[in-house]
């Protein structure tokens, strides 16, 4: 029986199909004969408990330059839908977190992929120190006297904002860097949040892999090794792709985490391995869905929606 998907993301003419995994969810979702719904997530509306919203039914096709029609839209009691897809990119902000309370009110009723309220309980960055042991070392704060003891103990460490996405303002620290009293400076008056301070891995060079699990279980992988001198492997900011199995050691974290996922209800999860270490748990919108297909891997696409099929129709 088809099912009525809605997909709530940035505006589909916007993205990169490339490498977009929501585009990747709506094709085989398309492909499945199931009907898909297009909105931004400024459409949502909440009066009491009932969420409305202005749809666009959507075609997608994969092609460049030309890969999406949108139908009129109209107004649904989004209660009518049978899967949300909550698909729209970090910043993990004050107006993400408005639209994880408002789709609350529909879930688990209307299957909300991922679960709105562990999404908003499950801070990327924050959410993996549940697993400290899997981890490198690392000190979430803003306080610089335990900075400077961090720094002092690990020599070369990493800072990053705490809701940073994309690889943006990640700096590496040397031990005997000058530019550290000035970089704290800099993120003293950017972010009022605390920041993740991490242990330098050097072995980061050799790539960071993104490993997909689905419903807890491991679906997929691709190491993304950084552009010549750049510490950052994200894709956007120029990491390549490459094919990778998975160390035993990677499998150990799947295991571990896996529990924990599928009891937050979530569903589709990326998580960062480096040289054997977690580094974050990707909850949001997470991606490698088609690189990791291009790559010759499984169909993780698929794999998503054989779960989400038997959930939303029990």
């Amino acid at each position: 029986m088809p099912l009525k998907v809605a997909v709530q993301m940035d505006h589909i003419s916007s993205i990169n199909i490339a490498g977009d995994s929501a585009f990747a969810l709506m094709l085989e979702a398309q492909a499945r004969g199931h009907a898909l719904y297009h909105y931004t997530p400024d459409r949502l509306a909440m009066i009491g408990d009932d969420v409305f919203c202005a749809l666009e039914p959507v075609t997608v096709r994969d092609e460049k330059g030309s890969h999406f029609t949108l139908g009129e839209r109209e107004r649904f009691n989004m209660a009518e839908m049978d899967v949300v897809l909550m698909r729209q990119d970090p910043p993990f902000d004050l107006a993400y977190i408005a639209a994880t309370h408002i789709l609350q009110k529909i879930h688990p009723q209307t299957l909300v992929v991922n679960d709105p309220v562990e999404v908003r309980n499950a801070p990327e960055k924050l959410f993996v120190t549940e697993f400290a042991d899997l981890m490198p070392p690392t000190l979430i704060t803003r306080d610089k006297a335990e900075i400077d003891l961090f720094r002092a103990e690990y020599g070369d460490i990493v800072m990053k904002p705490l809701f940073g996405h994309g690889g943006a303002a990640v700096f590496r620290i040397t031990a005997d860097d000058l530019n550290y009293g000035s970089l704290y400076d800099f993120f003293a008056a950017t972010f009022r949040e605390p920041w993740v301070i991490q242990q330098f891995l050097p072995n980061v060079k050799h790539g960071d892999k993104r490993i997909l699990l689905v419903d807890g279980e491991f679906a997929g992988a691709v190491n993304r090794v950084p552009a010549k001198g750049d510490l950052r492997s994200n894709m956007v900011r120029g990491g390549a792709p490459t094919d990778s199995e998975l160390t035993d050691r990677e499998r150990h974290i799947c295991e571990r985490l896996g529990p924990s996922l599928r009891e937050k209800g979530l569903i589709l999860v990326g998580i960062d391995v480096i040289d054997g270490w977690l580094t974050e748990i990707n909850v949001t919108a997470p991606t490698g869905i088609r690189a990791i297909r291009n790559l010759g891997g499984p169909d993780v696409a698929a794999r998503v929606w054989d779960v989400l099929e038997a959930k939303a129709r029990r």
